[in-house]
């Protein structure tokens, strides 16, 4: 038994040749940085696995469990609707001020939870970025798109107010899967930079709180754009969100005032933020493993 093993090995060769393997040579980007997006579909397993695992460790040991996807907003529209739609009588454009403030929590929860995840994505992953190579972009995409469960869930009381106030959406309704699709690319355009720069600058980890609150009150959730003059609509529209959330109040609630020009501008805001952030996310791809 022993002289058969033996005479087995004989089949195997006792030397591999050096120049019979693969090369790679691995090189700092210089100058036009390639995006290198096919890479994002060829670890499209990766993808899915860091966006279950967010989902997973968000609800894991807790006592209400995805009941949080539908408090956070629903609280915060019992509070607006209180103080902004009672005691400050803020115009809702004809719109029961409750279903008009949930609206567009919703899209702003999405977006407000993807920026935080996004841009705290990279330091989060800290180890997974120096033990093993794969497209660095990956992280904060999985961040965002992690969110998209919250927003279901809580899309679903939403339904739930509509039919109890009444409301029946046009066929308007049909481009809400655009209006996602422009929450979620603000959110990655802004989280880019935001994960790429909190690598080397861990002050960014505490700004984003505060980015976030102040990008609240700069969004119109608790009041309706058309208390903006119209001369500085344009101007206000460079906030993103701006044409996302009055895209869903149009969508769904069947607001009539003309918000193509709102979404337009927000939408161009968002591709140049998009195109610009993974420029310099890829530029400082290079440095994370060693930075971070």
């Amino acid at each position: 038994m022993h002289k058969e093993e033996l005479s087995d090995t004989k089949n195997f060769p006792e030397t591999v040749s050096l120049e019979a393997l693969p090369h790679f040579n691995i090189r700092q980007s210089h100058g036009w940085v390639s995006l290198r997006l096919k890479d994002i579909w060829e670890y499209r397993e990766l993808l899915y696995f860091l966006v279950w695992r967010d989902i997973k460790v968000r609800y894991k040991q807790t006592v209400l469990g995805v009941a949080w996807a539908i408090l956070q907003p629903f609280m915060t529209m019992i509070v607006f609707s209180i103080f902004f739609g009672r005691l400050a009588k803020v115009p809702s454009d004809g719109i029961p001020y409750p279903v008009f403030a949930y609206c567009a929590l919703l899209p702003w929860q999405l977006f407000a939870n993807a920026l935080t995840a996004s841009g705290n994505s990279l330091v989060a992953n800290q180890q997974l970025l120096t033990k093993v190579y794969f497209p660095r972009l990956i992280i904060p995409i999985s961040a965002v798109l992690a969110g998209l469960i919250d927003f279901g869930i809580s899309f679903l009381v939403l339904i739930g107010m509509m039919f109890y106030y009444g409301i029946i959406p046009t066929v308007a309704v049909l481009t809400l899967p655009l209006l996602i699709l422009l929450a979620i690319a603000s959110a990655l355009a802004v989280g880019l930079w935001l994960s790429a720069l909190n690598v080397q600058y861990r002050d960014v980890h505490f700004t984003i709180p505060f980015l976030t609150q102040f990008w609240l009150f700069a969004t119109p959730i608790a009041y309706p754009s058309s208390l903006v003059p119209q001369s500085l609509r344009t101007i206000y529209a460079l906030n993103p969100m701006v044409g996302v959330v009055e895209g869903f109040r149009w969508a769904l609630l069947g607001k009539t005032d003309g918000i193509g020009p709102l979404v337009i501008v927000s939408a161009l805001v968002v591709a140049i933020l998009l195109f610009a952030g993974l420029v310099y996310f890829r530029r400082m791809e290079n440095t994370f493993a060693d930075v971070v």
